[in-house]
């Protein structure tokens, strides 16, 4: 036992050494966002519940699985992967993954069996779950309007925003309940392992402890609306909403337990757990040279990964920078106007150049914003890449959707957003070009990006969005970014092909 014991000493050594930067990015985020601060409690949570399960680990028959190797390699491919392409929440769950697929390749499948849940749990550990933001706000937004119609309220809503008669409200992300959620999960999974001991009651709970909070946001932010209207505008409508909405949550969660408690299993779990696991194996044990093989190409699977990522990196690396196209004559009657045909700039960060220019042909003018990336810039497809910011004074996205278009004969998948201000209505087409290929999909640009990086090829991307004005009616706006469409992308996609091979010579 006691080489075993090295062995899982040497290999968790190799995994923090060498995987050392996801994890590092996962204890960053864990002290710079307040949604994650959970993530502190998460290792000493999982060693108790590791203590508290000590004397069956004792009765265990332990060996060498050689099933756990390819399951590594796997892991270690998408840890490679989302490495390549900066998709930081799938490079940090499958680094944690490595910790439970290391415990059963060193100590067998009755020991992952045995620990399932203190190794489950340690998934809480990855701050994950933002990508719920957006359909969270959209939620508490109609939840919020559906109750101050029910109450007699006249609300006019458009997207996240809404009116009623004593003022503006908006849902924003702090206000979309992700916390909330991600906090009463947390807890919740907790306190259903040590109080129950049936699957459905454990499961039944995990269900309250997630729809809870999701329902309980939309009754805060409707309380809070009501607060501020029938104060005149003068309470809960600054950082103090904020503070009722914590002292609201922690009384719902008092409630959730409470509640919870009452139809606990009558004998809960002791402290410490003695009994032996129903699913003990004894199995013969490995012969010492096929258990000493099995761990050492565990290891090798272990750092292989890490290694041929920054091989990869290196051999991509490139140091000419992008430059934005020159399309100064007309385009099939299109006239380059200039640039202020509207007020309006998507952020798109961390570009290596941006690109824009207005065009028009009689008096429907439309508009190109280019931001173009090389290697040596930041990433194309990120979270915080967005046509509107949050909270921003101007501009606000009403509405959007996917939708197919022929962009220069190709038929394409862009993101239509309609946009607003209290000036002006844009219709916005945006998508995503890497190394020729164009998607609206963030997901597979990604993948197109990995593909590439493991061929061998500079990365060269740009982000393209297109916008026109907007009347009432959104068709004659679409049929004039088409056409428009037909006419640039031609030229734009020759100017990025050039860009790309320049590169690769």
């Amino acid at each position: 036992m006691q080489t075993r014991l090295l062995w899982w000493f040497g290999a968790f050594t190799l995994l923090s050494v060498f995987l050392w930067p996801s994890f590092a990015s996962i204890v960053a985020i864990w002290e710079r966002s307040e949604t994650f601060t959970h993530g502190f409690l998460v290792v000493p949570i999982v060693l108790f519940l590791v203590w508290r399960k000590r004397h069956g680990l004792h009765v265990l028959q332990y060996g060498t699985d050689w099933r756990a190797l390819p399951i590594l390699a796997g892991n270690g491919f998408v840890w490679l992967l989302a490495r390549l392409v900066d998709v930081l929440v799938i490079e940090q769950l499958a680094a944690v993954l490595m910790v439970p697929i290391l415990v059963w390749l060193v100590f067998g499948l009755a020991a992952v069996r045995y620990l399932a849940f203190p190794l489950a749990f340690l998934l809480f550990a990855v701050p994950m779950g933002e990508w719920l933001v957006p359909p969270l706000m959209d939620f508490t937004a109609s939840f919020t309007v559906f109750l101050l119609r029910l109450t007699g309220i006249p609300v006019y809503w458009e997207g996240t925003f809404f009116s009623i008669p004593s003022g503006d409200w908006s849902v924003v992300a702090a206000c979309s309940g992700i916390r909330y959620l991600i906090a009463s999960v947390f807890l919740g999974v907790l306190y259903a392992y040590l109080n129950y001991r049936a699957l459905w009651r454990r499961l039944l709970f995990i269900v309250l402890a997630a729809l809870t909070p999701i329902l309980a946001n939309g009754l805060r932010a409707y309380l809070i609306v009501m607060i501020g209207h029938l104060s005149d505008m003068r309470l809960a409508v600054g950082v103090d909403h904020l503070i009722y909405g914590w002292v609201f949550f922690g009384l719902v969660m008092f409630l959730l337990f409470a509640f919870g408690n009452l139809w606990s299993d009558a004998e809960r779990p002791s402290l410490t757990e003695a009994e032996p696991p129903a699913f003990e194996m004894r199995a013969t044990p490995s012969a010492p040279v096929r258990e000493t093989l099995g761990l050492t190409l565990g290891l090798l699977l272990l750092v292989v990964w890490p290694l041929l990522g920054i091989w990869i990196e290196a051999r991509s690396a490139v140091d000419r920078a992008w430059t934005g196209p020159e399309i100064a004559s007309e385009l099939a009657g299109w006239s380059p106007v200039g640039t202020d045909l509207s007020a309006w700039t998507p952020q798109f960060l961390d570009a290596s150049e941006t690109w824009r220019q207005d065009f028009a042909q009689g008096d429907e003018p439309v508009g190109v914003y280019l931001a173009l990336y090389g290697q040596d810039s930041g990433e194309m497809v990120n979270s915080e890449h967005v046509l509107v910011v949050q909270k921003d004074p101007v501009w606000r996205s009403v509405a959007q959707t996917s939708r197919s278009v022929d962009l220069g004969g190709e038929t394409v998948r862009v993101t239509e957003a309609r946009l607003k201000s209290t000036t002006q209505s844009l219709l916005v087409w945006d998508w995503y070009w890497t190394n020729g290929y164009q998607t609206a999909s963030p997901h597979l640009a990604k993948l197109h990006e990995a593909l590439t990086l493991l061929g061998g090829g500079r990365l060269n991307q740009a982000r393209i969005a297109l916008y026109t004005p907007i009347e009432l009616d959104e068709e004659p706006a679409r049929a004039r970014l088409e056409r428009f469409a037909h006419e640039l992308l031609p030229r734009l996609e020759a100017h990025l092909r050039a860009l790309t091979e320049n590169q690769d010579d």
